[in-house]
């Protein structure tokens, strides 16, 4: 096991991010048809499961950043701009489908504060 540290505010993010991604996985699973219905564009089942499938991985990829993976950060991006393309599928506008990607830069501009002197980016394997 690593004894590294991570800055206060990265842990916070990362908890956030799972807070965040599991909410997102529950409501997209059990309130998908009533989004579907609420929004201005029907949106498919097959879109809902993929963002379904899309917050499980970044819950998964989070608690993988947990353990220091940096691949876990590389699968985050990847999520992000495959939502960013659904997004825009289902008729939000580019602007607000844009605004979803802000949450991977904030990650990557948390991950360069350093504690004692060192990055969290350069504890990541």
């Amino acid at each position: 096991m690593k004894n590294e540290q991570r800055h206060g505010c990265i842990t916070s993010w990362l908890l956030l991010m799972i807070f965040a991604n599991s909410l997102a996985a529950v409501v997209y699973l059990f309130a998908g048809e009533i989004i579907s219905n609420i929004s201005l564009n029907a949106i498919s089942n097959s879109m809902l499961v993929l963002l379904v499938i899309s917050s499980i991985c970044n819950v998964f990829f989070t608690i993988s950043l947990f353990k220091w993976k940096k691949w876990a950060f590389w699968g985050l991006v990847i999520t992000s701009f495959g939502v960013f393309i659904i997004n825009l599928s289902i008729g939000i506008g580019v602007v607000q489908s844009i605004f979803g990607l802000v949450g991977i830069v904030i990650l990557y501009v948390l991950l360069q504060i350093k504690k004692n002197n060192v990055s969290s980016w350069s504890h990541l394997e």
